[in-house]
């Protein structure tokens, strides 16, 4: 089948689309990718939105700007394809099935003494009702509601790139947005993940604090700044990197008050080192060392995060690209393959990636 998927991560930056061919097992083609820039409207209902979800209690009604941000995300998909679709020559009839992951507004890791909760907005029924095309969606509730994290769930779809690609393992894919996760392949259809810790979110949130723009562009800031290895040790400090995986985050887990005393650049630089730290820590926990890292998500684009894992890692980092894969794009097709998988009835999260006790299908479909 024909899937377009869809993604807007916790940057709020993009509406990211990508069309697959698959039947949820293997990839028979690579259809179009592509962006369209949130507008700001989109942006700032999802920003009040992000900013309630912080402290909306357990128990309680959701907020009421809930389904206005869930039908403006509708609203924006359904923009944003049409424009993707007819720059490709393609309409809503050659689609057979979207895969919409929605905004995550709101992640909490599961507890000892309760489950875990986790919110992606997006009216999949009013995308449904005008488009016309069947919507995969709602892709992280089962899971949460069986002692799951609800992330990642990218995992099986990394799987499945890289034997589209004729990749061998043992290797390790590691996603960097909001967030970073990385997903181990020991050969066969043996995964794992988790979430290493922070990603582009930290920063990116550490530059909106202090009006020097949206994020580090191309780490021009932390090129110049340099390392504070007493809050980096304390930022290390933190109890998530001795709990063992799977385990996930969202990007408002950890603060930004120890970076208050540093200067935007210093911060900046210290942050970068934080993340790649992180992730050499992951893979210490692991105990195993893949034959290369390949690096996909936004977070590739700085030269800055790039050389700080070339220089704490022991494998070769290569990019999405070095394999001839659309590295901005792979969440996309990541949920165009997981909407397949829901259809099917195929699992889309596994004890050794979410924690759940048993691989698990997830998703609704909504008619189109």
């Amino acid at each position: 089948m024909r899937v377009l998927g869809f993604m807007t991560g916790t940057s709020l930056d993009a509406v990211d689309m990508a069309v697959l061919e698959t039947d949820g097992e293997t990839i028979s083609a690579f259809g179009p990718a592509g962006e369209r820039k949130l507008t700001d409207a989109t942006r700032d209902i999802m920003l009040e939105a992000t900013k309630q979800a912080l402290t909306w209690a357990r128990g309680t009604p959701e907020p009421a700007i809930f389904a206005d941000a869930a039908t403006a995300g509708a609203e924006e998909h359904f923009a944003a394809a049409e424009e993707f679709l007819a720059a490709n020559s393609l309409k809503w009839s050659d689609i057979d099935l979207i895969g919409m992951h929605g905004q995550t507004v709101l992640h909490e890791r599961p507890q000892p003494d309760r489950l875990g909760r986790t919110m992606q907005l997006g009216d999949a029924g009013l995308l449904a009702r005008k488009s016309g095309v069947p919507v995969a969606h709602d892709f992280r509730t089962a899971d949460v509601a069986a002692g799951g994290e609800g992330a990642p769930l990218a995992p099986i779809y990394h799987l499945a790139r890289a034997v589209a690609s004729g990749l061998s393992a043992p290797l390790a894919v590691l996603n960097i947005g909001g967030v970073a996760n990385v997903t181990f392949w020991s050969g066969g259809d043996e995964i794992a993940a988790f979430d290493t810790g922070p990603g582009n979110g930290m920063i990116d949130l550490m530059v909106q604090a202090r009006g020097a723009g949206r994020f580090d562009d191309k780490g021009r800031y932390a090129s110049v700044g340099r390392v504070n290895e007493g809050v980096l040790a304390g930022l290390l400090g933190h109890p998530y990197f001795a709990a063992p995986p799977p385990k996930s985050l969202d990007r408002f887990d950890f603060s930004l008050e120890p970076l208050e005393p540093l200067e935007l650049e210093d911060a900046a630089a210290t942050l970068v080192a934080f993340m790649a730290e992180a992730v050499r820590l992951g893979f210490a926990m692991m105990g195993e060392t893949p034959t290369e890292l390949i690096v996909c998500g936004g977070g590739r684009h700085n030269p800055e995060i790039m050389k700080a894992l070339a220089a704490r890692l022991p494998m070769p980092v290569k990019t999405a690209e070095d394999h001839g894969w659309r590295g901005d794009s792979i969440e996309a097709e990541a949920f165009a393959y997981l909407a397949a998988r829901c259809a099917k009835g195929l699992p889309i999260s596994f004890p050794k990636t979410t924690g759940v006790p048993r691989p698990m299908t997830g998703g609704r479909i909504v008619e189109g």
